[in-house]
């Protein structure tokens, strides 16, 4: 898939599944933003992306739990490259314990950052978007925001709400020419899953047909796949990517 042209914006970009997305659509021929709250490790990853494909990488600092810092990054992207034409919501955490044990604290850490980030990013990219009458929102979820997970009161209700920011705002953008997806990742090794307790591990990799856990690359080749021209004519759904753990 060729993104010659194109500008793509990845907020969480520095590492695991956000810079495998960056350097999916580097690799495609697109300007590539690495938006994240820690800047340094974004610059590294920005310059590392930038010396293997030969496209422009750029890293930006954001709050994305901020609305006025996800503003200035959007604001900061069209400076220094023109144009927004592909959004992926990527940055997310987790805050893992039982709903008795789980701090308040807790979960409007998570809120903040996995849902309302998301609105924050597509609130301040929308117009842009539609003033050019084209643009690719891809927001990631995850198979806990689809079937729940105990432990991840917090986490599964930040990743369903962005199934239902997904679909609205499909609904609402799509004669602007601008479609909305998400993709829903089963298990991947990330920094999200390293501190999963061995167990867990175990008893989630006897629930996976296909017997192993993702990779970011494989992912990230979804995520291209709903930015791409070639699929201009899907908006609104959730493509699950697990396994098979979420036949339905």
């Amino acid at each position: 898939m060729s993104f010659e042209g194109k500008v793509a914006l990845v907020t969480g970009g520095r590492r695991g599944i956000g810079r495998a997305i960056a350097d999916t659509f580097a690799r495609g021929g697109a300007q590539v933003i690495i938006a994240d709250h820690v800047l340094a490790e974004a610059q590294t990853t920005a310059d590392e992306i930038a010396a293997a494909t030969g496209c422009q990488a750029i890293a930006l600092l954001v709050d994305v739990a901020d609305s006025k810092s996800a503003a200035r990054m959007v604001e900061a992207s069209l400076a220094q490259l023109g144009r927004v034409d592909i959004l992926v919501n990527n940055a997310g955490v987790t805050r893992d314990t039982l709903i008795m044990r789980m701090d308040e604290s807790d979960w409007d850490t998570v809120l903040d950052i996995n849902l309302k980030g998301a609105w924050n990013c597509c609130r301040a990219v929308v117009r842009p978007m539609m003033k050019q009458r084209y643009g690719r929102i891809v927001n990631i979820s995850s198979v806990s925001g689809l079937a729940g997970q105990a432990g991840q009161t917090n986490y599964s209700a930040s990743k369903a709400g962005l199934i239902g920011l997904t679909k609205a705002l499909a609904r609402e953008v799509g004669s602007r020419g601008i479609t909305v997806n998400a993709v829903a990742p089963g298990f991947v090794p990330t920094a999200l899953t390293d501190d999963l307790p061995q167990e867990l591990k175990d008893s989630m990799m006897k629930l996976i047909p296909l017997g192993r856990w993702g990779k970011p690359e494989e992912i990230a080749a979804a995520v291209a796949f709903l930015a791409s021209d070639e699929a201009a004519y899907i908006t609104g759904q959730v493509l699950s990517e697990d396994g098979g753990m979420m036949m339905m």
